[in-house]
């Protein structure tokens, strides 16, 4: 039996980045040795277990055999005869292939690159030299096997904006969206790999892969249709509606936003795409149309209900929020409970937040102030100094109930923005 590290603490263990999760893969053993040893059975479709102190995964040596379309199709063969460098041939791509043996009994967790030397490493694909010239590249012609890699690979190049991916690599990813493979993902892998590209450093790089390969077509046909879509310049000197949208994802990223905030911004300008081409450069009525071709996304991706009720009420509400500064009080209020602020504050922050990355993510307004985000949260926190609960005795020891109730209740927190 013999145990190495790999995958991506090794590979970000060699660029010098903190390592997170750590993989195992044991060569030469079979489940009933790894149960004797201690080590907990958890695979479902494979041999997969927990380490008896680290609880880290540890996986038998397998190799993989396509059966169907999708990322489920296929045949996993486990044996003590499968080799490292079979293991290693299944992965996506060079950088991920790269492995560290073990010398521990039964895997420690240790620091290896840093308590030995590099001839530990085990690296068959040439995974070190593409670290060195930055390339993401897949491992063999295997990789068009599993539709999912095409969403990793776009993730990778959004993590590692100083990487790029090998033309080869892009051809191929190319061939397999026009044979269909990327038709048949399930809509979980989809939001999974997403999301996960929404919350990389430059999230931009992850759509510029996925519309080279053409691949963003397939999956998010509304998003795609907004590049070459124009806009004011005035307001928009960028013009293009893809290119503000890749700004506004990027800026998300620079300011740390949340999952949820990034998902909005990534839906909230959606009906540009379908404005009649006779009414180019405005976008009128954008907003609710935005709201409908949201809706449709979520439902295909499943998306998770924070992200979806955030995304509809920024798409809703985004020009408002851009025109409050022009609002009275009374308008204030009233985008103020359309936005559920008073039950929400806290996603009401997060609202405030995808706006400015939406008004700031324009070319030359990148270090623009947002002074409409403060004042909003000053209104509402005026507005929420109303002590409702004493309005309310007051009305019914008047006789007043129900709706009249919520009408003083409004008016008061009017008065309380106003003043």
């Amino acid at each position: 039996m013999k145990i190495y590290r790999v995958g991506g603490s090794v590979r970000d263990e060699l660029l010098g980045l903190p390592v997170q999760d750590r993989d195992w893969v044991v060569v030469g053993a079979t489940p009933e040795q790894m149960t004797a040893q201690g080590f907990l059975p958890v695979g479902k479709d494979f041999p997969v277990f927990l380490h008896p102190k680290t609880r880290e995964e540890y996986a038998l040596a397998r190799t993989e055999r396509k059966t169907a379309r999708g990322y489920k199709g296929f045949a996993i063969h486990t044996s003590p005869d499968v080799t490292l460098e079979e293991d290693l041939a299944r992965r996506d791509l060079t950088i991920n292939s790269i492995a560290i043996e073990d010398h521990s009994t039964l895997g420690n967790g240790q620091n290896i690159l840093k308590s030995g030397p590099e001839s530990h490493l085990v690296d068959p694909y040439g995974g070190q030299r593409d670290l060195q010239s930055r390339v993401l590249r897949h491992v063999t012609d295997a990789f068009r096997e599993d539709p999912v890699r095409i969403l990793r690979v776009a993730r990778f190049a959004a993590r590692f904006k100083d990487f790029h991916v090998a033309p080869e690599t892009l051809q191929l990813m190319h061939e397999m969206v026009q044979h269909g493979e990327a038709d048949h993902l399930v809509a979980e892998r989809v939001w999974q790999e997403l999301a996960r590209g929404l919350m990389e450093a430059t999230p931009s790089r992850m759509f510029d892969v996925l519309i080279e390969c053409g691949a963003l077509k397939v999956l998010l046909p509304e998003v795609d249709r907004l590049w070459g879509v124009p806009q004011r310049a005035e307001y928009h000197p960028e013009i293009d509606t893809g290119v503000h949208l890749m700004m506004v994802l990027d800026l998300c990223a620079q300011l740390q936003a949340p999952l949820a905030v990034r998902f909005a911004c990534l839906m909230h300008d959606l009906g540009k795409g379908t404005t009649p081409a006779d009414r180019l450069p405005r976008h009128i009525g954008h907003e609710e149309r935005s709201v409908k071709l949201l809706r449709g996304v979520c439902e295909r991706l499943r998306v998770p209900v924070d992200c979806r009720e955030l995304a509809e009420v920024v798409a809703r509400e985004h020009g408002n929020i851009h025109r409050s500064s022009e609002f009275g009080a009374a308008a204030l209020v009233r985008l103020l409970e359309r936005c559920d602020a008073f039950r929400k504050p806290q996603r009401f922050a997060e609202i405030l937040l995808a706006c400015e990355c939406d008004a700031r993510g324009r070319l030359g307004f990148e270090d623009r102030p947002y002074p409409q985000r403060e004042r909003l949260a000053g209104a509402l926190a005026a507005a929420q100094s109303v002590v409702t609960s004493a309005i309310a005795e007051r009305a019914m020891a008047a006789g007043i109930t129900g709706q009249k109730v919520g009408e003083l209740i409004h008016a008061a927190r009017i008065a309380a923005v106003a003043s």
